[in-house]
């Protein structure tokens, strides 16, 4: 089964994206490949050792069988899949932006650079063909929303965007029952995989029951191709693939920490998109780095699972 078998034909004209040759050829040969954002090289790990996880991740895609595509904006231009020297820029240089999907037409008018986010990600690699998509966790509703109305741009954005995305659920320091919730409404469907609950990023469960638990990528990839016969509006696939127990944040340390995150947050009246670097700094902080650890346990185990994937879809 094709991964994404229509190529989107606004793919063309002087923003298209730059397919790196071996994206490319792997699209053209219907081989798979596997989507990696960019923004956790950036703006994710200290210097060096971003970099060496950059390579590591795109090494677990290749072993497995599959193309990595890192993505990514430089120099005003939109890559899928990056040279070396590319992803050597990308972690190295401190001036490369933040960008989610709402800022790539002006990084593209302005010829900025950046690393994508989430949504960034998930739109370019499903805007160039590619179906399947591996990060750490996704954004979602925030606590106290009822007075914030504050949500990620990550939802809407997978509520519209027909990609497969392999992650570690929603970051802990959100409201999970609402993230969950919001998904139903916009029709983002959710499997547990080898779980029948919903990951806590940092953790193996946050508590919330799934609806659906698929236990193999061939399962996964049956999902996709019913999704794809049924046609219909397009929407995400969120595959929640859990931090393994052993790798997850102490549970008693990440509630402690977070409840004194949370409080810090509120007395120094910190909102909007400042809450999110603040709270995860702050766990990565006070928990000597074990967030961060639980953190990168979790992308890799996610990277190596989308391209199981991506694998067992292009059979």
């Amino acid at each position: 089964m094709p991964q994404n078998p229509a190529l989107p034909s606004q793919e063309t004209g002087h923003h298209a994206s730059v397919l790196s040759e071996e994206v490319r050829e792997a699209l053209g040969e219907r081989r798979p490949v596997v989507a990696l954002e960019s923004t956790i090289i950036a703006h994710g790990l200290p210097r060096p050792r971003n970099l060496q996880v950059a390579q590591e991740l795109e090494e677990t895609v290749r072993k497995a069988g599959a193309v990595p595509a890192t993505v990514a904006v430089l120099d005003g231009r939109a890559h899928v899949g990056l040279s070396t020297g590319q992803l050597e820029r990308i972690a190295g240089d401190p001036a490369v932006r933040k960008l989610g999907h709402r800022d790539l037409a002006p990084a593209l008018a302005q010829k900025a650079s950046g690393a994508t986010t989430v949504s960034a990600t998930a739109f370019l690699a499903a805007r160039a063909g590619l179906g399947v998509f591996a990060t750490g966790g996704l954004g979602g509703v925030h606590r106290e929303w009822a007075l914030t109305q504050d949500e990620s741009a990550d939802l809407r954005l997978l509520a519209r965007t027909g990609i497969t995305v392999v992650c570690a659920g929603v970051k802990s320091i959100l409201d999970v029952p609402a993230t969950l919730q919001r998904l139903e409404t916009l029709g983002v469907g959710v499997l547990g995989y080898g779980t029948e609950y919903f990951p806590g990023f940092y953790l193996s469960s946050s508590g919330e029951p799934v609806d659906w638990t698929v236990r193999t990528p061939q399962e996964v990839a049956d999902v996709m191709r019913a999704r794809e016969e049924l046609g219909g509006p397009p929407a995400a696939l969120i595959v929640a693939n859990p931090v393994p127990e052993e790798e997850q944040l102490d549970p008693a340390v990440h509630d402690r920490v977070l409840a004194g995150a949370l409080e810090a947050c509120r007395e120094r009246g910190i909102t909007g998109q400042a809450v999110t670097p603040f709270l995860l700094e702050y766990l990565m902080r006070e928990t000597g780095g074990a967030s961060l650890e639980a953190n990168l346990a979790a992308v890799r185990g996610n990277v190596a699972l989308a391209a199981r994937i991506a694998v067992a879809a292009a059979r």
